[in-house]
């Protein structure tokens, strides 16, 4: 299926969330309440909601993007260029907005496809769902409801490291290392996102986390195909 798949028709994503407010303090207290019967599910019995409301990020239903990278590769002078573009910031509606606006423009091609890694189940119904509550229009690559299977331009890395296993999960980070990938978890993870953000708002760094697994999940799919990886100089900002 991979040699059907040209890399140029590809945009690799990756997102970054966190908790809609900086702490339990400030949220909602309806949604406080909401958040107790969610939390109910994987809480231990001596938390509180508050005590997991770190974990809120991860629910479209109490988290927001803070940013969204996305990286494509194309050809020049013989070499392989990939352009990253990052939306990012404390704006979610005007971030969604711009970032739907790029992938409306990009996607216009049928042979276009999306990539991440485990996005089938995170990255792609986030976005999708955020778009839905800010009434943002969603763009018609994401807009995957009544198409058939072979409609849905969705690729994922983790998926297609399964190989039908269903039950399996691989990090991003696993994959890397074991393909002698440079990791993308050089400065910090996913856990230290809120941090970053509502402790030091820096959401450049942020970005350039984000920036760091779309290039490495682009490369993992180099990997998989059986391509070369893309060399130091090959990373531009769009």
């Amino acid at each position: 299926m991979l040699d059907n798949i040209k890399v140029e028709d590809i945009m690799f994503l990756d997102i970054e969330t966190v908790p809609q407010e900086s702490s339990f303090d400030n949220v909602d207290p309806v949604i406080q309440e909401l958040w107790d019967k969610k939390s109910t599910y994987f809480r231990q019995d001596d938390e509180s909601p508050a005590d997991v409301y770190g974990r809120a990020g991860i629910y479209a239903e109490f988290g927001q993007i803070v940013c969204i990278s996305v990286g494509v590769i194309s050809a020049r002078g013989g070499k392989r260029i990939f352009r990253v573009k990052s939306f990012a910031g404390d704006n979610e509606k005007v971030l969604l907005e711009d970032f739907g606006q790029m992938l409306n423009n990009f996607a216009r091609d049928i042979h276009k496809n999306i990539c991440g890694h485990n996005a089938r189940e995170f990255d792609f119904p986030f976005i999708a769902r955020r778009m839905l509550i800010h009434g943002v229009k969603l763009p018609a690559i994401l807009d995957v409801a009544g198409k058939k299977p072979w409609e849905v331009k969705f690729l994922d890395t983790m998926d297609m490291w399964k190989f039908g296993d269903y039950k399996h999960y691989t990090s991003l980070n696993l994959l890397t290392t074991i393909f002698n990938i440079p990791s993308p978890k050089d400065d910090i993870d996913g856990s230290q996102v809120a941090a970053v953000f509502y402790e030091e708002n820096d959401v450049e760094r942020i970005a350039r986390y984000c920036e760091k697994d779309v290039l490495a999940t682009a490369q993992l799919f180099l990997r998989f195909k059986g391509e070369d990886l893309l060399d130091d100089e090959a990373l531009e900002h769009a």
